[in-house]
């Protein structure tokens, strides 16, 4: 058995690097869900559209994973 320790490496980076993006996308949503109401806040309206786009990319994002993952899906 013969290990490709370059792929190993890529692929363990390369899923670090989207777990931690899926984390702060989801964390910039949640925030911008919470914005409004303040005077020198967005109106409503922007942070709900804005925390949208966040958790749409995150599902997205997921989704391709389970792509990825699934063979049947090729």
């Amino acid at each position: 058995m013969d290990i490709k320790w370059s792929a190993l490496g890529e692929v363990a980076l390369v899923s670090l690097a989207v777990g931690v993006a899926i984390v702060v996308i989801f964390s910039v949503g949640v925030l911008a869900s919470s914005l409004g109401g303040a005077d020198d806040a967005p109106p409503a309206r922007t942070g709900t559209l804005a925390a949208g786009l966040c958790f749409l990319a995150c599902a997205l994002i997921a989704a391709y994973g389970i792509y990825l993952i699934v063979p049947q899906f090729h």
